[in-house]
Parts: structure tokens; C-alpha cells; sequence
């Protein structure tokens, strides 16, 4: 990449130094031309006066004279001297234009291409005309002069090392243009290298605040994700691990007493089995609804659901576990149904696992609340309780799979980090919102909003 960006950029330099120079060389030789087409009209003003000095002097017209006037003409014009009586005294022209023509095909009286332009003097004296000048000259004056030429050569050979300078100085910057690119995206590259190959604590030294630098920091950030991916993957191992083996150990454990006869088969300890067993089930449950959702492969059964009854329903189910933590549950709904179009069991769901991590993370005497409003197009549930809160810095994750804001709890109070991921892809499913307010040690409020009607997509 960096040898295509340094010849596309030495090519472009090239091309523009090209049609600079050539722009610069014909606007020269045309304003040059100019130049002596005015310095001859100039030189014609005078040929009268010349003339008549020159008839004056000798009192005639004199051959040496004319050949004098002749070859101080400007290049390519013809001077037809006639006297009074329109005889012909002499034809002057410049020697040197059959000269240049020879050389190489520039003369003048020869070009059928070229434009001419003719101008007639009187020559007067003292008794009064003396002869009649008709002169014809080229629109434009060529070059042929000796030293217009010489001038004209030093100025393109000027041109010529300028413009070699210049392009071996785009030469050198293109080279360390070129370089300084390409570098940040070599060593993106060498980093995406590692990356591959696991090693996820490799980043990039941001610099420049251009495109590459930004691109730079999109690399970090997505490394960083990635990394607290692969925090989580490895998480989730240890979070299914536990969860497995805690419920099958006591399982275990109830079974071989039974054999041993330590402990007796009666309904208690079958319902502790029991127990165990949905906690299972309901782990499994959790994790293919979560990994169906997120596949895109969850379908809604929509159907009209009332949320009053629904919500009412799943707090008697909860109520035991909230009496028994002496929680304060307040209940505030509405008196008309607020009613919408969705899926029971996913519904039940959602606002289940809200509802119990209000329970969970609640302090023993807290607060637990509940609201239900709606507006026209939307149903609106919040879930407030008081107890540990959630960190500032912990929020923007607590929606993710398997996380959990302090490691440190246990499986009855830290749940394995699956309900709240569930409960996201549910609520987004549903194409409602879900957000959470929280401060640490004080409480959290969860707000859900959903449409009343949800958009089915056409095939």
C-alpha cells in the first residue's frame, strides 16, 4: 500500500508539474509574441521619419541606404516604397526572414497559415510628399530574432530546473507522506495479527486526531469489547459450572441419604429435590430463550394482553418471598385496563425477572414499587426498589449476558447474570424501550415501555 500511495501521489505530482509548466511556456511565448508585435508597430511609427531623413540627406533615393532600412525591419514585413505617382522606388524586407525560413520553415512571406496585417504611411518633406509606404506585417511576430530566441530558451530552461526542483521535492514529500500514512494502519494491521491470535491486551498509540486516529480508537474500543467478551465467555463457564453443579451436588446428596437411610423420603425433602430441579429447568429455560432471541429466531405469539392482571399475578406468586423479607410492596396501577398486543409468556417473563430482582437486591425491611400508567400509543411499568443500587460504572453493562455488577454474590442474591440480557432482548422483541436508574447503596428503578400495537414486518 504504501509503494501505490507513493507513485499514485509521485504520478499526480508529475502530471500537475507537466501541465504547469507547458500552461506557463505557451502563456510566455503568447504575451512574448505580443510583446514584439507591439515593439514593431512601435518600430513602424518611426519608419516615415527614417525615410525622409534618409531621402533629405542624399537628395534621392539611395540603394545602401534602403538596404540599411531593410534590414533593420522587424522579421517577416515587406515595406512597398512608392513615389507620388505610384511608381515603384523599392520592395525592403528583412534579409533575415528567408534566412530563418530556410532554417526551419518559419518564414513569414512563405506561411499560408499566417494572418498579415497592413498599414500605409506618407512620407512627407519639406515641399510635401515625398513617397508612399505600404507596409505588411504578420498579425503576430515570431520569435526569430537571435536574442529573443536566446531569452526565450533561458526562461524555458529555467522553467526546466524549477520544475525539477519541485518535483524532487514532491518526490521527498510524497516519500514521507507516504510513510507517516501507512505506518498507523501497518501497525493496525500487526496489532489485528495478535488480536487473532488471542492475544486481546494489544492496542494502538493514538496520535494524530485525523481519520486514522479515529479509526485507531474504534481498534481500541473494539479490542476492549471484545476483551470483556472474552472476560464473559470465560464468566459464563464458570457461571454454568456453578449452576449445575450446586443443584446436582444437593441432589446428589438427597439421594445417597435416602439410600443410606440418614435422611427419610418424606414430602420435604422430596420438595427440596424438587426445588433443585426447577432451578435447573429454569436455568436451561433462560439460556435457549436467550440464545434464540438473539439468534433472531424467538417468534411472538401475539395475542391481546392485559398488564394489570398479569402484573397482579406475578406478584402473588412473589408475595410469600416478599412477606418473608419484610419488604413493603406498594402497588399502584390504574383503574381502567391498559391493554396491548403481545406475548403472555414472554411478557410473564420480563416483568417476572424485574420483579425478582426488585425482591433479590431489596434490603430485609425495604421498599418494593410498582406502577402501571399508559399514554395513547404506550404502556408504561415501573419497578422501584430500595436496598444496594447499582454502581455508576456498572450500568452500561448490566444488560449484558452473564455479567455480573459484584462477582462476589452469591446464587441466591447474584442470580447468574442471565435475567436482565432475557429481559432486554424481550423488551426489544416487543420494539419497546428499557432503561435503569441507579445510584449505589440507595436504590434502582427500572422503566419499561412498550407499545400498544407492534409493527409486523412484511415479507
Amino acid at each position: 500500500m504504501r509503494k501505490k500511495l507513493f507513485l499514485s501521489t509521485l504520478l499526480i505530482a508529475i502530471i500537475t508539474l507537466a501541465l504547469s509548466m507547458l500552461s506557463v511556456n505557451l502563456v510566455f511565448q503568447r504575451q512574448f509574441s505580443d510583446y514584439l508585435t507591439q515593439t514593431n508597430e512601435a518600430t513602424f511609427e518611426q519608419l516615415p521619419s527614417r525615410l525622409s531623413a534618409l531621402y533629405l540627406s542624399k537628395d534621392t533615393w539611395d540603394p545602401a541606404s534602403l538596404d540599411e532600412v531593410s534590414n533593420s525591419l522587424p522579421a517577416g514585413t515587406i515595406v512597398t516604397l512608392t513615389d507620388p505617382n505610384g511608381k515603384l522606388i523599392a520592395t525592403l524586407n528583412n534579409s533575415m526572414e528567408g534566412m530563418m525560413g530556410g532554417q526551419g520553415g518559419m518564414g513569414m512571406s512563405s506561411s499560408s497559415s499566417t494572418s498579415w496585417k497592413t498599414k500605409t504611411l506618407t512620407v512627407s518633406g519639406p515641399l510635401g510628399t515625398l513617397a508612399t509606404a505600404v507596409v505588411r506585417y504578420p498579425a503576430s511576430a515570431p520569435i526569430l530574432d537571435p536574442q529573443d530566441v536566446r531569452f526565450q530558451s533561458s526562461v524555458f530552461r529555467s522553467l526546466l530546473y524549477a520544475g525539477g526542483l519541485a518535483l524532487l521535492f514532491g518526490i521527498i514529500l510524497s516519500y514521507f507522506t507516504s510513510r507517516r500514512l501507512v505506518a498507523p494502519l501497518k501497525r493496525l494491521t500487526q496489532a489485528a495479527d495478535r488480536i487473532g491470535q488471542g492475544h486481546l491486551v494489544e492496542r494502538v498509540a493514538i496520535q494524530p486526531k485525523d481519520e486514522v486516529g479515529q479509526l485507531a480508537t474504534a481498534f481500541n474500543a473494539m479490542v476492549d469489547n471484545l476483551n470483556r467478551q472474552e472476560i464473559l465467555r470465560k464468566q459464563l463457564t464458570a457461571d454454568i459450572a456453578h449452576e449445575l453443579r450446586t443443584p446436582l451436588t444437593s441432589i446428589k446428596a438427597y439421594i445417597e441419604a435416602f439410600q443410606d437411610e440418614v435422611l427419610p423420603a418424606n414430602q420435604e425433602n422430596l420438595n427440596a429435590i424438587n426445588e433443585e430441579i426447577d432451578r435447573l429447568v429454569d436455568l436451561s429455560s433462560d439460556l435457549k430463550d436467550l440464545n434464540v432471541a438473539e439468534m433472531g429466531a424467538l417468534q411472538l405469539n401475539l395475542e391481546p394482553v392485559h398488564l394489570k392482571p398479569l402484573l397482579e399475578k406475578i406478584v402473588r406468586s412473589l408475595n410469600p418471598l416478599i412477606q418473608e423479607k419484610e419488604i413493603v410492596l406498594n402497588w399502584n396501577a390504574l383503574e381502567e385496563p391498559v391493554s396491548m398486543l403481545g406475548d403472555v409468556r414472554l411478557l410473564t417473563r420480563l416483568f417476572y425477572n424485574l420483579v425478582h430482582n426488585a425482591y433479590r437486591y431489596s434490603n430485609t425491611g425495604g421498599r418494593v414499587t410498582i406502577t402501571l400508567t399508559q399514554t395513547p400509543n404506550l404502556a408504561e411499568v415501573r419497578i422501584n426498589n430500595t436496598g444496594v443500587g447499582i454502581a455508576e460504572e456498572d450500568l452500561p453493562f448490566i444488560f449484558e449476558r452473564f455479567y455480573r455488577a459484584d462477582n462476589s454474590r452469591t446464587r441466591e442474591t447474584g442470580g447468574t447474570g442471565i435475567g436482565l440480557a432475557l429481559v432486554q432482548q424481550i423488551t426489544t422483541l416487543h420494539q419497546g424501550t428499557i432503561t435503569v436508574q441507579s445510584k449505589a447503596g440507595q436504590e434502582t428503578e427500572f422503566i419499561v415501555q412498550l407499545p400498544k400495537a407492534i409493527k409486523v414486518a412484511e415479507d
